[in-house]
């Protein structure tokens, strides 16, 4: 039997080898997958020209993914900095990559990030329209703008970024209810800016079939952007926000319609005590399609911090629903990361992604816990260092500080509670004073 796309598939009964490597990486039945991807519960981004691709999945029931931003900008234009932070990325385990270009002929590093990367691969088309046509924003067409995305999927993009709930609609409700910081969303703001200036309909909201059958024809997931994500925990859960949220659900069931996979974007910048309640909207509103959110960002003032603020609320949405979680760097809202920039927001994403899936009950996720728990047990310094988030730091911590027990840290020295507790439990004396051990 042929097949359009993953979603297609499943909806068939057809067992797709993505399907199978899925099912083997979440531990899940196979036909549980199936049927939650029939159902536009899970998704697996797969576009059929990503040759390198090692697929995943994104949903219910499966482990929360980690998304890395990179890509160049007109003031930071280094083309191999940027290659080398993929490499790096590819080294930590993250599952996806947005390459988030916005400057100048960007297909040349596209094709060599879907040639090199095997993890996800994500874009924002809005981004790359003025550089690829070498036109003003307001200058650009409806055809042009629906072209970027048709080039994108045929370079072999996984998921892309379409802010489609951004219309006029939309657009109304943000004018009558004014907010501390308008629009943050980058696409979203050219797009509010170009309809605007041009006093017409949003392009991707008013041609949603052309996109659609555009990203049918390559198996693109459609990642359903959040141009009016709050910026500013002021603007969290208001008109704007919840009305866009309602334009996507509406947007979801058609793409499903066409059997196109659907993840949907969230906010940005919230405080802690309403992420639960948006989680819980955007699976209703959105009938359970998975949920891709930044952050939330739960605190405003923290510049040089928001890999930690955006830790704390990914840790809280992903475990009351968000499925993806996109990473934030120390240098948000300051400056394009460097490369040890990402390293850290990798880092922090990750313990928030596991965190998660923790209080999730996700199937085996305390079990990298349990064997950390038991090399500190016994004092196995080396499996410790193996088993940790980050080795190379854990390793570096130990060796600035050397005790003078090798089995203990320079924390406690042989006052150690794992030591002598060990010590008592196997019925030895405990010798704190003495020299020997």
């Amino acid at each position: 039997m042929n097949y359009t796309t993953q979603m297609d598939a499943a909806k068939k009964g057809i067992i797709t080898k993505e399907m199978e490597l899925v099912s083997q990486k979440e531990n899940m039945e196979l036909n549980k997958l199936m049927e939650l991807v029939a159902e536009g519960k899970v998704v697996i981004p797969a576009n059929k020209n990503h040759k390198s691709l090692k697929a995943e999945g994104v949903g219910k029931g499966l482990k929360t993914k980690i998304n890395v931003n990179l890509g160049i900008s007109k003031d930071c234009c280094n083309v191999d900095a940027e290659l080398e932070k993929v490499k790096t990325a590819m080294d930590m385990n993250a599952e996806a990559i947005m390459d988030l270009s916005c400057f100048g002929k960007t297909e040349e590093f596209r094709k060599k990030l879907v040639n090199m990367y095997s993890g996800m691969i994500g874009t924002v088309p809005m981004y790359d329209a003025v550089g690829f046509y070498d036109k003003e924003l307001k200058d650009i067409t409806e055809d042009e703008l629906i072209g970027v995305i048709e080039k994108h999927a045929k370079d072999g993009v996984d998921f892309m970024t379409i802010h489609a709930g951004i219309n006029r609609e939309t657009a109304a409700v943000f004018k009558r209810n004014p907010r501390m910081m308008n629009f943050v969303s980058r696409g979203g703001s050219l797009l509010y800016a170009w309809m605007e200036l041009n006093g017409k309909e949003n392009p991707f909201y008013e041609y949603f079939d052309k996109v659609l059958d555009i990203c049918e024809k390559y198996d693109v997931t459609i990642s359903l952007g959040d141009a009016c994500r709050p910026g500013a925990i002021a603007d969290s859960t208001d008109p704007s926000q919840i009305k866009e949220l309602m334009t996507l659900g509406e947007l979801t069931k058609r793409a499903w319609e066409k059997n196109v996979q659907v993840m949907i974007e969230g906010p940005g910048h919230m405080a802690l005590n309403e992420i639960k309640t948006n989680m819980e909207l955007e699976k209703k509103l959105c009938y359970e399609a998975p949920f891709y959110v930044l952050g939330p960002i739960v605190t405003d003032i923290a510049p040089g911090y928001d890999h930690i603020t955006s830790a704390i609320g990914g840790a809280l949405a992903a475990s009351t629903g968000a499925d993806f979680l996109c990473y934030v760097t120390p240098a948000e809202h300051l400056r394009l990361p460097n490369l040890e920039d990402m390293k850290e927001g990798i880092i922090a994403t990750k313990i928030a992604a596991h965190a998660a899936d923790i209080a999730k009950g996700i199937k085996g996720a305390r079990d990298w816990d349990n064997a950390m728990s038991r090399a500190r047990r016994d004092l196995d310094w080396e499996t410790m260092f193996k088993l940790a988030i980050d080795p190379e730091k854990a390793r570096r911590y130990r060796k600035e500080s050397i005790p003078e027990n090798e089995h203990t840290c320079t924390m406690c020295g042989k006052m150690c509670a794992v030591r002598n507790m060990n010590k008592v439990m196997e019925g030895k004396n405990i010798n704190v004073l003495r020299d020997d051990d």
